[in-house]
Parts: structure tokens; C-alpha cells; sequence
């Protein structure tokens, strides 16, 4: 069952969920919390890229990946250009971290999606026991470039109590690949086992 925003309160306030900076007031809806867009994208070079990415074997190419992406920050008040068919990865301002016993699920904001931006492409869970700032998937499918602002609201954050706390919370996870991420990362497949 979704928590509602009066529920939602009641865990900040009691350090349950902590949300870090605090969320504006203006930012809580009736049960999910918008999170903001930080500065900091992370996209493959326009050059140097691979024929392809091996996805099926440990030693491919695929373990190369961050070779070639590059990192872009910028300043807080530019903009980030997203076109059509790139795919970008950014992060949010705000760092969460859940207890053993709440999963936050990520959705994206349809008015952003009514232009053609993707947010989380597949990646909209947020594991019980996850502390970090969340790495956001871009996407334009739309037929015209997208001006990303750092601060803007981007996402809406919900969050859903398990029947009780997880025997396997991400922050002690084995082989957890994104815990305590501050910038966004490219893919960690390669540390699958």
C-alpha cells in the first residue's frame, strides 16, 4: 500500500526516511514527493564509441563503458541540451536514504513526458535500505531538443511499506553496484556475478 503525504511526513519527521536537502512544501503532493534535477550528466561521446556493446559475455566490451561516456556539469543556471534519440544520465539534488522496510518507487512527471523526455526508462525502483542521490535515465523521443535546468522538478518519488524489513537491504547488499552514489553512474554490469 502507498503511503499518503501525511504518512510520508510522519517518517521524515521520525528520521524513517531522510530526504537531504529538505524538500520544499510546494514539492509534496498527496502521496509522492517531487525531486529535483542536480547539475551533473553523464552521456557517451559523440566520438571514440565502440560498433557496439557486448551485453552477453563478462569479458566484452561493455566493461569499457565508462571509457566512453564523458561527464558534464553545468552551471546552475544553463541549461543541459538533450536531443532527440540521445540518451543522457543525470542525478538528483536531493539524497535519500530508506529503512529496511519502505521501497520508493520513481515515476516520471507527465507533463515532461507529454514533450518526449523519458526520466527513468526502467529503473524505478528504489531499493529498501538505499541511501544515495538517484541516477536518472534520459531519453528524447520527442522531435525537437530539451532544455534540462538544474532545481527543476523532475520526478515524483511514492513509497510502498513491505509486509516487514527485507532480510537483504541494498546498503548491505553484496556486489551493491549504486549505494552512496552522489553523481550519476554509468552501468556497472560487468560486476554481475
Amino acid at each position: 500500500m502507498k503511503l499518503s503525504d501525511c504518512h510520508i511526513l510522519e517518517k521524515i519527521a521520525a528520521k524513517e526516511i531522510i530526504i537531504t536537502p529538505e524538500v520544499p512544501e510546494e514539492n509534496i503532493g498527496s502521496f509522492s514527493i517531487d525531486l529535483r534535477l542536480g547539475n551533473h550528466f553523464r552521456m557517451f561521446k559523440h566520438t571514440e564509441c565502440p560498433p557496439f556493446i557486448e551485453l552477453g559475455s563478462r569479458d566484452g566490451i561493455f566493461a569499457m563503458c565508462d571509457h566512453f561516456m564523458e561527464d558534464i556539469i553545468i552551471d546552475k543556471d544553463k541549461a543541459f541540451y538533450l536531443h532527440p534519440g540521445e540518451l543522457a544520465l543525470g542525478i538528483t539534488i536531493e539524497r535519500l536514504s530508506l529503512p529496511n522496510d519502505l521501497v520508493g518507487w520513481l515515476d516520471g512527471r507527465s507533463s515532461l513526458a507529454r514533450l518526449g523526455l523519458m526520466v527513468h526508462i526502467t529503473a524505478h525502483t528504489i531499493d529498501p535500505g538505499w541511501d544515495g542521490r538517484i541516477t536518472l535515465e534520459f531519453a528524447n523521443i520527442g522531435k525537437l531538443p530539451l532544455a534540462l535546468r538544474p532545481n527543476m522538478r523532475i520526478c515524483a518519488i511514492s513509497f510502498e511499506q513491505l509486509s516487514g524489513p527485507t532480510s537483504r537491504p541494498y546498503n548491505k547488499k553484496i556486489g551493491a553496484k549504486y549505494t552512496g552514489q552522489d553523481s550519476p553512474l554509468s552501468s556497472r554490469i560487468e560486476r554481475e556475478k
